[in-house]
């Protein structure tokens, strides 16, 4: 498989106008070859933008994107049991599935595994691919070492592995909605509140140090990913497809970085210098691939 760059799934609650704009740019401007669509976060968010998904996928298909629609990541009441029914069900659309609940619904048919679906091992992934999937976005935290060994076993199921290089990690979810508690509102009543953060809310320490980032159920990293400069070597290890996630910076230009250095268009020097130039607001981290903690900053080459 060649390299390809993705565009993964909006985490965030943006209004809905805002999302068409940033779809319609996509479209016409960004280098991605697959854009993933579809609410992952909180089913609260899904009528805002779900009658626009059809639209939206077919401007992108007819701008030569492959479209991928997303499953949500939790699925606690009835409601969200019948939306994941109903992903489920759709014909002729390609699937990624962040639940387990949603296996039960797809019957062996191909599929592939989101980033918010654990697979840490090669056991896994291989009792998966004998369960339809094809292609698996890994979880953010694995360190190359890890990578190494699914990447091994991805190449000989002949299934595709995609990494995030791009944006705020997801650490983890649940049942509960932080962004509703920090603001004295209860999760039936949070009034959307999650709107008012388009890149998540900020999270300190008690020391007054940015850490974490909340966006509703969802903990995210402070720092952004950055493994601009690692995407060479994750080639070589049997990565295929490698995933930028939406943020409120630039995100055609962003694209538009990692695909040239993705294909030697530009020096990682070059593209590291253009990505620090759009002046996002936060730091960047690549500790996780390197096997240290995850809001480092490594600069030293990888070692194998």
């Amino acid at each position: 498989m060649s390299a390809e760059l993705t565009l993964g799934p909006n985490l965030f609650h943006w209004p809905t106008e805002m999302k068409l704009d940033f779809y319609n740019r996509i479209a016409d401007e960004s280098p991605v070859g697959t854009v993933y669509l579809g609410e992952v976060i909180c089913s609260k968010r899904t009528p805002f933008f779900e009658k626009h998904l059809d639209a939206v996928a077919d401007r992108l298909e007819r701008a030569g994107k492959n479209v991928v629609f997303c499953s949500l990541s939790e699925v606690v009441i009835k409601r969200e049991r019948n939306l994941l029914r109903e992903w489920a069900e759709q014909e002729g659309r390609d699937l990624e599935v962040n639940n387990t609940a949603a296996l039960l619904y797809l019957k062996n048919k191909p599929h592939r595994i989101g980033g918010l679906l654990n697979v840490y091992n090669e056991e896994t992934m291989a009792y998966l691919a004998g369960q339809g999937a094809t292609h698996f976005s890994l979880l953010p935290e694995l360190p190359r070492a890890a990578i190494v060994n699914l990447g091994s076993r991805a190449k000989t199921l002949g299934v595709g592995l995609e990494v995030q290089v791009f944006g705020r990690a997801s650490l983890a979810l649940s049942a509960r909605c932080y962004h509703a508690r920090a603001h004295e509102r209860t999760k039936d009543n949070c009034q959307f509140v999650c709107e008012e953060d388009l890149d998540g809310m900020t999270l300190s320490t008690m020391d007054d140090e940015p850490f974490l980032a909340i966006n509703g159920i969802q903990t995210l990293s402070y720092r952004y990913l950055d493994l601009m400069a690692d995407m060479e070597d994750m080639k070589s290890i049997g990565v295929t497809h490698f995933r930028v996630t939406p943020h409120t910076c630039d995100m055609v230009a962003v694209t538009k970085m990692f695909d040239d250095v993705l294909h030697g268009r530009v020096t990682v020097e070059e593209g590291e210098a253009r990505l620090r130039e759009l002046g996002i607001d936060a730091p960047f981290a690549n500790g996780f691939y390197r096997g240290q903690a995850g809001d480092a900053w490594v600069n030293e080459p990888i070692s194998a």
